[in-house]
């Protein structure tokens, strides 16, 4: 066998690489690549919108260092040297333009296939923000029926532990006993923000973005004053500033207007009612306000005048045709207080009603409370609300009205006709003088007007219904409210007991159901059957709400997905939600253990409904829920 000798070859070429390193010449061997460029992959034709860029690329092997020139139409591109090219924004112009790369190195070279850019139409711009649901007053609705019927981010079905929680806790100083309010798509610092309102017992206002947590503004309204204190008693405590749920006009003003009404105490001593106007995308001081409350009304010894000191403003605002109303509490229960109902044109902040329901009582009451709602309104503009325990004269002129015109402990009806306040209609319980004299009053409760419904034999009802601290639950015709018999309630229905722990709290209504929480009870659901008269006894939760009951809240979309929102007064608060049909739970904030805790409960604490999220006002903040990340 013949071997073949191939050392002595490796060697020798060993041998001139070596020779080369050494020297630093260039030779021709084993292993240098001398290869002209290959394109490996070609440029690829390119689609895009009018206003975006393309970028072509390509791919090629060779002897290193490769070139690149890019090309359109055939005129080389300055500066388009590497091996991908992006574009300028692109227009209708560049529309069939050729783009090829040239690729070169020290031995040779290649160009790429030619391929074409092809620009489209510009997208349609995207439509504006979808607006979503305003909260600008108590409870929704000037009915006060607690309805959010544009909801629908919020399922019977997402609604739960495992999908649903606290999303935020936005912190504030002071109680949050107003109910907060919520502008959706609002400008502000020209960004568009979904905003929650916030006003406190500490006289401060707040605006957050309800998607991210950030305070978008906050002023104190307490006018460099100290905040309003709680005259030694638990009523409003331990300050008394903002405790009315306010009111927004969103088309008042530049931008919109928040109506609100704060409580202070100056240097001396003096107590102070201010009604100020606020820009919503700011918080500044509108129409030169805020503006002093103050007020006198005519009684038969001559008149009576509003004292700040013996009086707060509690129930919610009322924003209707264009005036904000406002109504008044006694602080503490100490006489001499009556029930004060004054209007401020929204335009210009001047007092353009004045009305008294008890000008002759001597100081004696009542004054109007509402467990913190606000005042209801029906479609022809009549005010309806409830009256705490106070004076009510039994001796009635020739049209059934108290003869001095005092109405303590009643459901009153007032009439915004002609440019006044005047009673139109009333009902008075059988056992008023018990009643009063036992403390056991209707204002502890408040009204609310239901929708206009037909009855079984087609005929319309106007019904509106009220609770107190008797534990009936009365139904009044509001074209004939009954007025005061002393042998009998001539309303439209009276069910006895069925409020057992007696109302402070406010009711909600759905799709032909009544909802009310009593005090120590469970949140109830009162049905009305085909004669518009409620169901005893009621569907009714299993869980139980100690004082002040519960103030019931809906979110529905239309008909369908209704859940009844409820909260305790407990240490923490806790937030349920219930299927409106059925009242079974389908959520409440212990489930997930301390997860969705945020603040300690409040009396009159009512829940907010809007675009997939729920706001609850705590001692020292507003909780913040919504579906889960």
């Amino acid at each position: 066998m013949i071997r073949r000798r191939t050392a002595p070859v490796f060697l020798s070429v060993f041998a001139a690489w070596a020779l080369a390193a050494c020297t630093g010449t260039s030779t021709v061997g084993v292993g240098v690549n001398q290869d002209p460029p290959m394109i490996t992959s070609q440029p690829s034709a390119q689609t895009v919108a009018a206003g975006s860029t393309a970028t072509f690329s390509v791919s090629a092997s060779g002897a290193s260092p490769l070139s690149f020139q890019w090309s359109r139409n055939g005129s080389s591109i300055s500066g388009a040297t590497s091996a991908a090219y992006t574009t300028p924004p692109t227009v209708s112009g560049d529309d069939g333009e050729m783009f090829a790369v040239a690729i070169s190195n020290s031995v040779g070279s290649a160009t790429s296939n030619s391929v074409r850019l092809t620009v489209t139409a510009p997208p349609p711009p995207p439509p504006p923000p979808a607006q979503g649901t305003d909260v600008t007053t108590y409870k929704n609705d000037l009915a006060r029926t607690a309805q959010n019927l544009t909801e629908s981010v919020l399922t019977t079905s997402n609604v739960s532990s495992a999908t649903f929680g606290l999303r935020r806790n936005l912190s504030v100083t002071g109680h949050v006993d107003a109910q907060p309010l919520y502008l959706s798509q609002l400008s502000v610092g020209g960004a568009m923000h979904n905003v929650v309102f916030v006003a406190t017992e500490h006289d401060m206002v707040y605006a957050f973005d309800s998607d991210t947590g950030a305070t978008l503004w906050s002023v104190s309204v307490a006018n460099g004053e100290s905040v309003g204190d709680d005259h030694n008693c638990g009523q409003v405590s331990p300050e008394a500033g903002i405790t009315a749920t306010p009111v927004i006009d969103r088309t008042a003003g530049a931008h919109g207007t928040i109506f609100v009404v704060a409580m202070t105490r100056d240097g001396g001593g003096a107590y102070h009612h201010r009604l100020h106007a606020l820009d919503v995308t700011t918080g500044a001081e509108l129409l030169g306000g805020p503006v002093e409350v103050q007020a006198t009304y005519p009684n038969n010894g001559g008149h009576t005048t509003f004292d700040a000191h013996q009086y707060k403003e509690r129930p919610g605002l009322l924003l209707l045709n264009g005036i904000v109303y406002t109504m008044w509490s006694s602080h503490c229960d100490v006489q001499p207080y009556t029930a004060w109902i004054m209007g401020y044109n929204e335009s210009s902040l001047a007092q353009v009603r004045v009305f008294n329901l008890a000008p002759n009582s001597g100081g004696a009451g009542p004054s109007i409370w509402m467990a913190g709602g606000a005042p209801a309104v029906d479609s022809s503009g009549n005010i309806y609300l409830l009256a705490a325990n106070g004076v009510f004269e039994t001796s009635l002129d020739a049209n059934g009205f108290p003869n001095k015109g005092d109405y303590g402990n009643a459901f009153v009806k007032l009439s915004t006709a002609g440019n006044s306040l005047s009673v139109a209609d009333y009902f008075q319980e059988v056992g008023e003088m018990n009643e009063n004299s036992a403390d056991i009053d209707l204002g502890s409760g408040s009204a609310m007007v239901l929708p206009d419904l037909q009855d079984g034999g087609g005929v319309t009802r106007s019904l509106a219904v009220g609770a107190g601290k008797d534990g009936h639950l009365y139904v009044v015709n509001r074209g004939n409210m009954g007025k005061y018999n002393p042998g009998s309630n001539n309303i439209w229905q009276d069910l006895s007991n069925v409020l057992p722990g007696g109302v402070w709290s406010t009711p909600a209504y759905f799709n032909k159901t009544v909802y009310y929480g009593d005090v120590g009870g469970s949140l109830k659901a009162f049905s009305l059957n085909s004669s518009l008269k409620l169901v005893i006894p009621p569907a009714q939760t299993s869980t139980t709400f100690g004082y002040p009951g519960t103030s019931p809240a809906i979110s529905a979309n239309g008909t369908s997905n209704a859940i009844v929102w409820a909260s305790e007064n407990s240490s923490p608060a806790v937030l349920h939600a219930y299927d409106a049909s059925t009242l079974m739970e389908l959520y409440n904030s212990s489930q997930a253990g301390s997860r969705d805790h945020c603040g300690n409960g409040n009396k009159f604490i009512t829940p907010t409904i809007a675009d997939g999220k729920v706001f609850l006002g705590t001692q020292n903040s507003v909780c913040v829920f919504g579906l889960l990340p």
